[in-house]
């Protein structure tokens, strides 16, 4: 019975992945990991910041090629060299960084490279489109397939890298973060298209870093740490916090201690904050929306995609300044906050929703990007002064950060 259970389960094996190792200048990203994933099974892959998770996405979906180790599917090995090979292979991959070109349409991104021709050697503009429809309504994205994607909302954005991933017809899809950008309903939607996919005999990888997604949808998990095998379990089999402790390597306690808080005074104060909508003459992104954080609070705010929660915070630090209105203090005294500069010399900070595009600058250095909005600190007679920019980074990097190659 033993040697039946394991002939079965070999047999429905999709993808398997042994021994892989891959090292960049300064840093072993991956350490003789493997992977397995079954047919109509989601494998979760868990681990911390750093532990190889995307490294190993990027390997199965060509776009690394490993230093040692071999990948099979079906039990073919592959020798993936390029994005279009794992294509070729049933590999399909939905980044966390979104991958789409803001300028073509929806249906243009969905089908880049494999548009589909008339008889004439032209793009069959309506066959795609009414292609990329019906992956659409399937997800529930109420978009016309012709829309720029530049138009579209992050939220909107990660639906159609779903529904681009789901028009190959994979037989492996791969999921990195995909809910990082969304919430609620498209969330929900999400899980409805991989239980969908499981019934159809489509196995799944899923990176995440919300444990509590898994119970809906995870059939097995794997953990890395510090680019390590850990191991390899069905999700039924263990408890959140052996999750956890796999993960970290410590107990639970030790990861998230108790600690009293007691909030103190009110640090930053908004009244009646509002933003005339973009689109809609006469109507609001934001109305009258007031509130109040105290020192050693964190505050947050929750909605639905569109609901205005990103505006707020984008009024709030001066990027909307001809259409919006209100009033804001800062530790009880009042600051006008016309610009992003204002907003920093008040003592506020942003980390907005789409950091690829308007959080960090892709082209420059860690040191660059971390000091962009703190140059008078680092400057003398208007030159930037290299060893002061380096003491700075160095002391921030050693904070808050996982170890890098040299920021500079």
């Amino acid at each position: 019975m033993a040697a039946q259970t394991r002939s079965t389960a070999d047999h429905d094996v999709l993808l398997q992945a042994r021994g892989i190792t891959k090292s960049f200048p300064g840093v072993r990203a991956l350490d003789d990991v493997s992977l397995t994933v079954r047919r109509g099974r989601l494998n979760a892959l868990l681990g911390e910041n750093g532990a190889g998770k995307s490294t190993l996405m990027n390997i199965l979906a060509g776009v690394f090629r490993p230093d040692s180790g071999t990948v099979t599917i079906e039990g073919r090995p592959l020798s993936l060299e390029n994005p279009r090979e794992a294509q070729l292979a049933g590999i399909s991959i939905i980044f966390q960084e979104l991958n789409l070109v803001p300028e073509l349409s929806i249906a243009e991104n969905m089908f880049i490279g494999r548009e589909p021709m008339t008889k004439f050697g032209l793009v069959d503009y309506g066959r795609m489109n009414a292609d990329a429809a019906v992956l659409l309504k399937e997800l529930e994205l109420d978009a016309d397939p012709r829309t720029p994607v530049s138009q579209l909302k992050v939220g909107a954005q990660q639906v159609v890298e779903i529904a681009k991933a789901l028009s190959f017809n994979a037989r492996v899809i791969i999921m990195d973060e995909p809910t990082s950008a969304i919430t609620g309903h498209e969330i929900e939607m999400l899980f409805r298209q991989i239980k969908r996919l499981k019934q159809n005999g489509v196995g799944l990888i899923y990176i995440t870093h919300k444990l509590d997604e898994l119970t809906e949808i995870a059939d097995d998990i794997t953990v890395f740490r510090d680019g390590k095998f850990v191991g390899q379990r069905e999700f039924h089999e263990v408890t959140r916090d052996e999750m956890i402790r796999m993960m970290v390597g410590r107990e639970l306690s030790d990861l998230f201690p108790k600690t009293p808080t007691r909030p103190g005074d009110v640090v930053l104060r908004a009244k009646n904050i509002s933003l005339q909508h973009p689109e809609r003459a006469g109507d609001f992104a934001v109305k009258n929306v007031s509130f109040e954080v105290k020192r050693g609070e964190v505050l947050g705010i929750f909605g639905l995609m569109g609901a205005g929660r990103t505006e707020l915070l984008q009024t709030l630090f001066g990027q909307h300044p001809k259409t919006s209105s209100g009033e804001v203090e800062v530790d009880g005294r009042s600051v006008v906050i016309k610009s992003a500069a204002d907003a920093i010399a008040a003592g506020l900070a942003l980390a907005p929703e789409d950091r690829k595009a308007e959080g960090v600058v892709l082209e420059l250095s860690v040191a660059h990007n971390t000091t962009l909005s703190c140059l008078p600190r680092i400057e003398r007679f208007g030159l930037l002064q290299p060893k002061q920019e380096r003491e700075l980074v160095g002391n921030y990097v050693g904070r808050n950060c996982r170890p890098t190659r040299a920021p500079v």
